[in-house]
């Protein structure tokens, strides 16, 4: 009790409720700033509507000639909003709109608004054969080499690491792992090499050994330089032929890096059998891969999928509007899934959650399969179902991109509008 009275009459007591309660209110704010998005994207010709819920003020203008309204008000030069409240948004065509963000009249972040056109998309749900070969050569880890004497060297130590990507050896492009072994088997001192660590340039100059085995000069590296495997495409633009897979990116199995594209290839496929999903185990789609039958070319891989262009008669369907992440609501929806044989299903399932702005775009909903017929079939969601489109209230939201480990029946969404995003 003495403590109590010499804080109230020091003064010290309301000095900490002061500091206490600032906390709180300008913490909250600081975290606000941090997870509010970069970026809110608005369909042209239909209004959207925002519940931020932040102690936030916006001011928001816009160069372009469009016609723009903010909160039914035609927007001029420019206008403030307090996002504490509903924001909604409308404009006649595309257009690029301003938002500056200030915390207690402190400038603190701007967000891009962007306007896409009407967009139409054909929903997949089709497996394919997926085919990567890399942009220069993948080191997966060092090795050693065993000289005639029995000496144990790594020869690339201290100057080529795991993740790094080889671009060239001796002033030659790699192409394939062959390129890099015969261009250090031939030489006849140091190779010189070019690449990238961490997405910078590098070089080094390694000195292979001979190998007292097999008598050739080595270097100490185990590489990869391409990637096969079942992904399903989310969708196709029937005016480009453009498509989208996936829903998250390939990245190599031992680095876990995303691999950069050089070449790539989707080909026809069909599902042969199904690996069933246990708890800590993921299930697996196994079909067979037509190599012969090309149907797309991969222009990219990056974290939200594959990204190219097909041949146009491959895929029909209807198309479908798209829907942005805020009319995603939880409660049911159905994703199609090809699950056996080439036949496209429809599943039903519920999302659980809608996580606006998830740091992780690849994990913007939480979805639950409910539709027994495919828990019979796969006990949830397996591997090669990734790309499966999200379909609600007669729009394409998203696709399935991950299971969770532990429950196969329930996984991950991402918003279809972050892999438009990346649809160039």
């Amino acid at each position: 009790m003495r403590f109590f009275r010499g804080l109230f009459k020091s003064g010290k007591f309301y000095l900490c409720l002061f500091a206490v309660t600032f906390s709180f209110v300008f913490g909250k704010g600081i975290f606000d700033f941090i997870m509010f998005p970069d970026e809110l994207r608005v369909i042209a010709g239909e209004e959207q509507s925002f519940e931020f819920n932040v102690p936030v003020a916006a001011t928001i203008s816009t160069k372009d000639d469009a016609s723009v309204n903010i909160n039914q008000k035609r927007l001029t030069e420019s206008v403030s909003v307090e996002l504490d409240k509903p924001l909604y948004v409308w404009s006649d065509s595309e257009c690029t709109m301003d938002m500056k963000l200030s915390f207690m009249g402190i400038p603190m972040k701007d967000v891009k608004v962007s306007v896409l056109p009407h967009i139409k998309l054909i929903p997949c749900g089709k497996t394919v054969g997926v085919k990567i070969e890399t942009d220069g050569i993948l080191v997966l880890a060092q090795g050693e080499v065993k000289d005639a004497q029995g000496g144990e060297y790594v020869p690339c130590d201290g100057k080529i690491y795991e993740g790094d990507i080889l671009l060239k050896a001796n002033g030659k492009e790699l192409g394939s792992k062959e390129d890099l072994i015969d261009i250090v088997e031939n030489s006849s001192g140091t190779v010189h090499f070019d690449g990238l660590r961490d997405k910078k340039s590098f070089s080094a100059d390694v000195s292979p050994i001979i190998d007292g085995e097999s008598e050739k000069r080595k270097i100490g590296v185990w590489v990869r330089d391409s990637t096969q495997g079942i992904g399903t495409v989310t969708f196709i633009d029937k005016n480009t032929g453009k498509f989208a897979a996936l829903g998250h990116g390939i990245t190599d199995v031992d680095t876990k890096q995303i691999m950069k594209v050089k070449t790539g290839e989707i080909m026809s496929s069909a599902i042969s059998a199904v690996k069933k999903g246990e708890s800590g185990t993921p299930g697996e789609l196994l079909g067979d891969i037509d190599r012969e039958n090309v149907i797309g070319q991969i222009l990219s891989n990056n974290e939200y999928g594959i990204f190219g262009k097909c041949q146009k008669q491959f895929f029909d369907g209807e198309e479908m509007p798209v829907g942005l992440q805020n009319e995603v609501v939880e409660g049911s929806a159905y994703i199609l899934s090809n699950i056996d044989g080439d036949k496209v299903e429809k599943f039903e399932i519920n999302i659980d959650s809608v996580n606006r702005y998830n740091t992780d775009n690849s994990k913007g909903m939480v979805i639950r399969i409910t539709d027994k017929r495919l828990l019979e079939k796969t006990n949830g969601i397996v591997q090669g179902m990734s790309g499966s489109p999200i379909i609600q209230n007669g729009k394409i939201i998203g696709a399935v991109t991950h299971v969770f480990v532990r429950n196969p029946a329930k996984g991950y969404g991402i918003f279809i509008e972050n892999m438009l995003s990346k649809c160039q």
